[in-house]
């Protein structure tokens, strides 16, 4: 390679850095411009950030992980730590359900989808106060649905009524909606969102187990999701998901 290309080279290559340097941060400007982030940055900010010392995490968080667990009706809320992994930073109980434990495959069906998703979008002007889409239907979803359509539109949002989403109150989502956009401008591009139907423990999935121990399909698709629970669990650290074309999931 010649001097010239050499230098072409480095200056696009400096130009790619520093155009995803500076969007992060012009992200949490954007959504800084609603009024709905402003007061909740106003009036979260302060706690966020003596809760966290509290727990000596640093704030803000580089960034986060959430797991949803539909039978304890919780949302937990991990932040990651260098080397230490991801530690608990907070738990938002989930106000509100429709559907009952099993994956979403329809629209229309009111099942909370179960599976291994990210957070897909910020919605500062929701209808719930302020809401964050989960990327459902992945492509296990597509593959395992039932009739044409898996459905869509599912987000975790403030208010308490819900068909298929995940409300945790407009106090609530004040809160988290703050740690995602941090999370998002501090250049976390996917925010993971692992949906359970339970706390996917031992004994709670022997209990799974013996409630629906007619419906083996069901019970298959539980344990794969196990799989990714116990590498969390075990670990620390949120495990690389892949999905193989019978929409299993596959993790590393």
């Amino acid at each position: 390679m010649t001097r010239r290309p050499r230098i072409i080279l480095g200056i696009s290559l400096w130009l790619c850095l520093t155009s995803a340097a500076m969007a992060q941060p012009a992200f949490k400007q954007r959504q800084l411009q609603y009024p709905r982030v402003r007061a909740a940055f106003v009036e979260k900010e302060p706690l966020l950030k003596a809760k966290f010392s509290e727990k000596e995490l640093a704030y803000p968080p580089a960034n986060i992980f959430l797991r949803i667990f539909k039978n304890e009706k919780q949302v937990e809320v991990w932040v990651g730590s260098g080397q230490n992994g991801y530690q608990l930073a907070e738990i938002y109980d989930i106000c509100s359900s429709s559907g009952g434990l099993g994956p979403k495959r329809a629209r229309g069906d009111r099942q909370v989808p179960e599976g291994f998703y990210h957070i897909s979008h910020f919605n500062p002007a929701s209808s719930f106060h302020l809401s964050l889409g989960l990327s459902y239907p992945n492509r296990s979803d597509r593959i395992l649905k039932k009739g044409s359509d898996p459905g869509g539109s599912i987000y975790i949002h403030g208010d308490c009524v819900t068909i298929g989403c995940i409300p945790i109150t407009d106090d609530r989502i004040k809160e988290l909606y703050v740690l995602a956009v941090e999370a998002r401008a501090a250049g976390q591009a996917r925010i993971p969102v692992h949906v359970f139907p339970a706390r996917l423990d031992s004994l709670n999935f022997a209990a799974l187990q013996r409630e629906y121990a007619g419906d083996g399909a069901l019970i298959g698709f539980w344990e794969n999701l196990k799989t990714g629970y116990d590498r969390f669990q075990s670990s620390g650290r949120v495990p690389k998901v892949t999905i193989d074309n019978k929409g299993k999931y596959l993790f590393e």
